[in-house]
């Protein structure tokens, strides 16, 4: 044990020496406060110098030697180095704080200390310069091969004082001065080495182990403050300190963990002082020893330790009772929210699926809605190329004819924008030529197609319409719609059917609605259906025209049939449900918008036939679908505008009254009279072609186109410029048969519709010619002129004329004029 101490030791001096020796130190500079707390404790030292001093002087006998100092030094009384020795070793302290250990001075004290180590005492306690000397001596003695030289010059040692390995710890400086080390009076070695019997003889062996006890002491205390660095306490009594340090000191166990004997007591405590015979210091060690240990601390211990085991257990017993109530209950909740979650998890995935089939039909929309709308404006291009040809035709026949019979026509009339040459009159000629041998041919087949149906005594010229193509037209006209019929079957077919069948489609979200009612209605589905339907359809109305004869009805067409019953389960019905209004809003947003181009740029109002089928689709749609075509719909009033746009180019491009002599028109063969019947029946046929729209335009507009529009700016001239006779009652008959009869049925009083009087002056007109006429002829005329007469008060009557026809009865003595009234 000794030699690994030694050992242990003399590393550690190594590490200290050498590490001061090199010139790469690294040393902490004190700061000012520690250097005033190093003079004023120098001051108190002084002090308390003197006042040992005299202490000694008075309670110590003359051969005792002197106490020992704060600082550790032993000092006798007849010797005045001692003193030196201790005023050195301040001086040593205040060197190092100030930095100036390298001075030669400090070689000096370095040497006695070296000399004095042969004068040391048995049983002294060594001071620190002392123990620093030592130190320096084994080192050495360790470099020189174990040689420890005679004597040292004092100006080539230089002392590097380490201060206890803390040069700026001044604090613990201080308490090595104010701690006063005793002795027993016989150390523990001394008595081992006794037991096992050293010889007084051995003294070197017993300095010797004194010295390494020394070492080993010196050992703890560095060990001490490398763990308790104590704080610099202000200037205090004598008392104070010695309390203070020995309650510090009392708190170690140095002694009694390295086996050394020597303990620490408080300078000038009250308990006696035992002396000693051998020239020591007596000095009474206090009792510093550990609480001995026993079996009841033992078991008090364990108890206590088990006690607080316990408490520690239930804490953590309760706690993990907590913990499993909580767990119970969360896995009870996850069983009541599994419980009633109502299938959200299968929700959640359907809704997912649906979300994913949305965005991939929308992303299929937005590829192929496209292609539909090109394939749509083609179609509408096609029959709308047709109708103008169709209209440009008969305007170019009424031009032709005209001209032909025009007795005030001249050649620049007939040829404008000739050439002086005459060119292009051989041109225009010939094109006029060519277009009336067409029209010659198209009206004979027309003749022979009414002989052979038996309609030929009844027709009248200029009744029929004149809409008959040529093969080539046709043929031309065919292979353009087939050509787009063509390119429309392809648009879906590299499309899964799920993203173009209307059936599907509507599958997919019948379920939707089925499962999920409540996420269907809050994702306003009913709303974005028609939306979605809406090319489809259209697809499928591609070549949907409802002014030919063959066109099917749109509701008998797959995609009507398919969503007709879209939404109507047998459960009850929501209130506000949009799902109901399906179909009237696809008719709506697809049907009206396609009538709409139809009525615009396809129409012809100057055929019955189109006409009348026009009248009946939007008819149907009135009378079907009243909630979405009223007058209030956006939609709806877009086609009766395009309707009435189309009747007034019509009435301002397309009818012509011509106007001749009336020696011309007596000759009922000739091609004015033929001409001039024509043109009034045409007029006449348009006029009903007005009012078949009778029921959905307004009356007041309706009366506006056809009366002022026509009859009276058309009709009425021509009126005038014919024979007064039984023909013009004809044409009367034809023209008030055209009036519907719910204009004059609510009518009160003798007089018809302001419209009308024109119309009424000129059978009252007619009345009159007819009577002049008849007099001074034969008994057989007369009665024919009263027969016409009486059919003018009639017609007078039909139109609610009662002032009129009660004039033309009183002028003419008809004394039937009640039942000619009544049997209107």
């Amino acid at each position: 044990v000794n030699k690994i101490r030694s050992l242990f030791l003399s590393n550690v001096m190594f590490f200290n020496f050498s590490f001061k020796e090199t010139e790469e130190v690294f040393k902490v500079k004190k700061s000012s406060y520690s250097k005033k707390i190093v003079k004023q404790l120098k001051k108190e030292y002084k002090e308390d110098l003197e006042k040992s001093k005299v202490r000694t002087e008075v309670n110590s006998p003359t051969d005792v030697e002197p106490p020992l100092e704060k600082t550790g030094q032993i000092k006798d009384i007849g010797q005045e180095d001692g003193t030196a020795n201790s005023e050195h070793g301040e001086e040593e302290m205040e060197v190092e704080s100030e930095k100036e250990e390298e001075k030669p001075k400090a070689g000096g004290a370095f040497s006695s200390a070296l000399s004095s180590l042969n004068v040391l005492r048995p049983g002294e306690i060594p001071d620190a310069a002392f123990i620093h000397a030592a130190r320096k001596k084994r080192q050495m003695a360790r470099e020189l091969g174990d040689f420890t030289p005679v004597d040292s010059e004092p100006g080539k040692g230089r002392l590097v004082r380490e201060d206890e390995n803390d040069a700026s710890d001044d604090e613990d400086d201080d308490e090595k001065r104010r701690i006063v080390f005793t002795v027993k009076e016989k150390s523990q070695r001394q008595k081992i080495a006794e037991e096992i019997g050293i010889e007084g003889s051995d003294d070197e062996a017993l300095v010797a182990g004194e010295q390494d006890e020394e070492l080993s002491r010196w050992e703890q205390e560095q060990i001490r403050k490398g763990i308790n660095i104590p704080q610099v306490q202000p200037s205090q009594p004598a008392e104070v300190n010695n309390l203070y340090y020995q309650n510090t000191y009392q708190t170690l166990s140095y002694g009694s963990s390295y086996g050394i004997p020597y303990t620490y007591a408080a300078y000038g405590s009250s308990e006696t002082k035992s002396q000693k015979t051998d020239n020591t210091v007596p000095f009474k060690t206090p009792s510093n020893e550990m609480t001995p240990v026993t079996i009841d601390l033992v078991k008090k211990q364990l108890k206590d330790r088990l006690d607080s085991m316990k408490e520690l257990h239930k804490a953590n017993r309760q706690q993990y009772e907590k913990h499993q109530q909580s767990r119970e209950d969360s896995t009870k909740a996850i069983e009541r929210l599994e419980g009633s979650s109502g299938g959200i998890g299968e929700q959640y995935k359907f809704l997912q699926e649906m979300r994913g089939y949305v965005q991939d039909l929308l992303e299929c929309f937005s590829e192929k809605v496209p292609l539909i709308n090109e394939l749509e404006s083609a179609m509408h291009q096609l029959y709308k190329q047709r109708a103008s040809r169709l209209v440009q035709r008969r305007q170019d026949d009424i031009k032709d004819e005209s001209s032909e019979f025009s007795s005030h026509s001249n050649k620049a009339l007939m040829a404008p924008n000739l050439e002086s040459f005459g060119r292009d009159r051989v041109i225009y000629q010939e094109q006029v030529k060519r277009r009336t041998a067409e029209r010659e041919a198209r009206r004979a087949r027309r003749r022979q197609g009414r002989e052979q149906t038996g309609k030929m005594a009844d027709h009248l010229e200029g009744l029929s319409s004149d809409d008959e193509e040529t093969s080539t037209d046709v043929t031309n006209f065919n292979m353009e719609r087939d050509r787009i019929l063509k390119e429309s079957s392809k648009v879906f077919e590299d499309v899964l059917e799920s993203f173009y069948s209307i059936d599907c489609i509507k599958s997919q979200f019948e379920a939707w609605r089925s499962k999920y009612f409540a996420s269907y209605k809050d994702a306003y589905i009913g709303l974005c259906l028609p939306k979605l339907f809406n090319p489809l359809i259209r697809l499928q109305l591609l070549i949907w025209t409802p002014l030919e004869g063959k066109c099917r009805d749109f509701e008998t067409m797959l995609w009507f049939e398919s969503l007709l019953f879209y939404g109507c389960e047998e459960q009850e019905q929501v209130k506000d449900d949009a799902d109901i209004s399906l179909l009237p809003t696809i008719v709506e947003r697809v049907v009206l918008p396609k009538l709409t181009v139809i009525s615009e740029n396809i129409w012809d109002p100057f055929s019955t036939t189109q006409t009348s089928r026009m009248v009946a689709i939007v008819q149907k749609l009135v009378d079907g679908y009243p909630s979405v075509v009223n007058a209030e719909n956006k939609n709806t009033q877009m086609l009766l505008k395009a309707l009435l746009l189309r009747m007034r180019r019509t009435l301002d491009d397309d009818v012509f009254m011509p106007l001749y002599p009336k020696n011309i028109l007596e000759n009922k063969n000739s091609g004015p009279y033929l001409f001039f019947q024509r043109q009034f029946w045409s007029s006449v046929k348009l006029l009903g072609n007005f009012l078949q729209w009778y029921g959905i335009l307004s009356n007041k507009t309706l009366q506006e186109l056809s009366i002022d529009g026509l009859l009276n700016r058309y009709i009425l001239m021509a009126f005038q410029n014919s024979e007064c006779g039984e023909d013009s009652i004809k044409k009367a008959q034809s023209v008030i048969a055209c009036f519907p009869k719910q204009w004059f049925a609510n009518l009160k009083g003798d007089k018809t519709i302001p419209q009308l009087e024109n119309f009424c002056r000129y059978l009252v007109h007619l009345a009159d010619t007819i009577y002049r006429n008849s007099i001074g002829c034969s008994d057989v005329e007369k009665r024919n002129a009263r027969e016409h007469i009486k059919q003018i008060i009639k017609l007078l009557a039909s139109i609610r004329a009662l002032d009129h026809a009660v004039t033309v009865a009183n002028d003419h003595n008809v004394k039937e004029l009640k039942i000619l009234i009544e049997g209107k």
